[in-house]
């Protein structure tokens, strides 16, 4: 099945490597021009384009602090000033300490809510006026299952998550009648270069026997999910938390 998504324009925060990077080309495949959003991994962001640009498609890095507003907001109008819209935003960017709840600081509790919780805010905000303009658009919130059914020392993540929730569905009653749909995909463990190894390594047993289909995730498993949900074929769906994670939870 082809998604058809010529013509349109994405934004992917966190789009320079792992997941964001698999969903960047996925999109791309389909005939999006895709805005590879990062901030400090840049020579990797270069090879997610570079990667995106040598299969055919259009791709361009974008820096910026998703947690700063005025960063997000310039972002937003280079891409649309480049490519003229941004019809499909990712919201995939994250950062996720895992740490006992009682040997956190509000330090702790600022850096993951910044990023996990105000980094969808102020994206969301920033495409929202281009979205309702054309009267179309396509938002996508990645989040973690720690944010529906919690998950010992991960308790930040899951709050400032679980406000991208109740984000999602705010935005999907309020942008509705502009053709504009939100939807979040929630997330199991998801094996990437940049996982813990040692952790994995030692842990891969016990976490596999709690997934029903019985392996961890991997970045071409989110990929196809992002796909559909920006499409046309997905149009008449908003509002959801949609689980990719192996059966992980069942809410």
């Amino acid at each position: 099945m082809e998604f058809g998504l010529k013509g349109k324009v994405a934004l992917v925060t966190g789009g320079g490597r792992d997941v964001g990077g698999d969903i960047a080309r996925a999109l791309a495949a389909e005939g999006a021009k895709v805005a590879v959003n990062y901030r400090r991994s840049e020579s990797e962001a270069a090879k997610v384009v570079e990667s995106i640009q040598a299969a055919g498609g259009t791709a361009r890095a974008f820096q910026a602090d998703v947690s700063d507003h005025a960063q997000v907001k310039a972002m937003t109008e280079l891409v649309a000033s480049e490519w003229g819209s941004v019809d499909i935003l990712v919201n995939n960017a994250g950062y996720v300490k895992y740490q006992r709840f009682i040997e956190t600081t509000p330090e702790d509790w600022k850096a993951q809510i910044d990023v996990c919780l105000y980094g969808a805010l102020n994206c969301c905000h920033a495409v929202a006026p281009l979205m309702i303009r054309q009267n179309s658009g396509r938002i996508l919130n990645l989040i973690g299952d720690s944010s529906r059914i919690g998950e010992a020392n991960l308790a930040l993540a899951a709050a400032a998550r679980g406000g991208t929730i109740a984000l999602g569905k705010s935005l999907a009653r309020e942008f509705g009648r502009n053709n504009i749909t939100v939807n979040t995909i929630s997330l199991g463990l998801i094996e990437t270069a940049h996982s813990d190894a040692d952790f994995l390594e030692k842990n891969r047993e016990k976490i596999v026997k709690s997934y029903p289909l019985r392996r961890i995730g991997k970045p071409e498993d989110v990929a196809p999910m992002v796909t559909f949900l920006a499409s046309d074929a997905a149009s008449w769906v908003t509002g959801q938390v949609i689980s990719v994670n192996g059966g992980f939870s069942m809410v």
